[in-house]
């Protein structure tokens, strides 16, 4: 077996170091006791985390991010999986158009995207609603869900469903047990993928959202604008806490479950 060399393994450690050091330093900041934005060289605080409950707007663009994010994610879930099972399977006038249209919010910058949709929305009277936020977010994640989906869709072996369709399966039979079965880890991930640029999308929200419906982006960007101290930061650093904690349990109860029943499965 071929193994990475001392020139690869010192590259994937300086990128590995890369990508966690914005991050590791954004969660000491939050333990800092001192009032303005500082590495706790001294000592550790849990300061700035209790002062999070001074704070309940923070608290409430937390919830309407994950409702927000999950709301849109499930609804562009929704629309990519029979999109992407008719472009994956059939061959008619203008595929490759309508995978363009389907595909282009991710050409468009989200600046103009947020500027577009508060006039069309102010203009047909849903202008900083919950609604009108939703309509956006599913527009600009729908791309994210459908090219995973249409991965998963093309790369499917037909033949498990006719075989199905032989022994008197369905549409909806087939659809269910056969179908969306074989497709269902390239729907998890754009679901995945799709909430995570819904719960941190900032550029297109801060056109749309009011003080009803900030996210928690906004709702950070907002305060950092008036305030330089490290709240914002031990406000990342509870997210990145409960984004870890969710993996771990998700790792937990599903993924490794899985595997062990797999390998533990005597049919297989």
């Amino acid at each position: 077996m071929r193994t990475n060399g001392p020139l690869a393994l010192i590259f994937h450690t300086i990128f590995v170091v890369i990508m966690l050091a914005p991050i590791l330093v954004v969660c000491l900041v939050a333990f800092t006791p001192e009032g303005y934005l500082s590495l706790p060289t001294t000592s550790f605080s849990l300061r700035w985390f209790r002062t999070i409950a001074n704070y309940p707007e923070f608290v409430h663009a937390f919830w309407v991010s994950l409702g927000l994010g999950a709301l849109s994610s499930l609804v562009a879930v929704l629309f990519a999986v029979p999109a992407a099972l008719a472009i994956a399977r059939y061959s008619f006038r203008g595929r490759d158009t309508l995978a363009a249209l389907f595909l282009s919010p991710l050409m468009i910058p989200h600046v103009v995207l947020g500027i577009a949709f508060l006039r069309f929305f102010t203009a047909i009277g849903i202008g900083g609603s919950f609604a009108g936020l939703l309509v956006a977010h599913v527009v600009v994640v729908f791309p994210f869900a459908l090219r995973l989906t249409l991965a998963a869709a093309t790369g499917m072996d037909r033949s498990i469903e006719m075989a199905a369709v032989s022994l008197g399966a369905g549409d909806w039979t087939l659809f269910r047990r056969v179908t969306l079965p074989l497709i269902l880890p390239g729907v998890i991930s754009g679901w995945a993928l799709a909430f995570i640029q819904s719960f941190d999308d900032l550029t297109m929200t801060v056109f749309l959202a009011t003080p009803g419906t900030e996210t928690l982006p906004v709702r950070m960007f907002l305060y950092i604008q008036d305030n330089i101290d490290p709240l914002v930061t031990s406000v990342s650093a509870s997210v990145i806490a409960i984004t870890m904690t969710a993996l771990i349990l998700l790792d937990r109860f599903y993924g490794l479950d899985r595997v062990l029943a797999g390998k533990n499965d005597p049919g297989r």
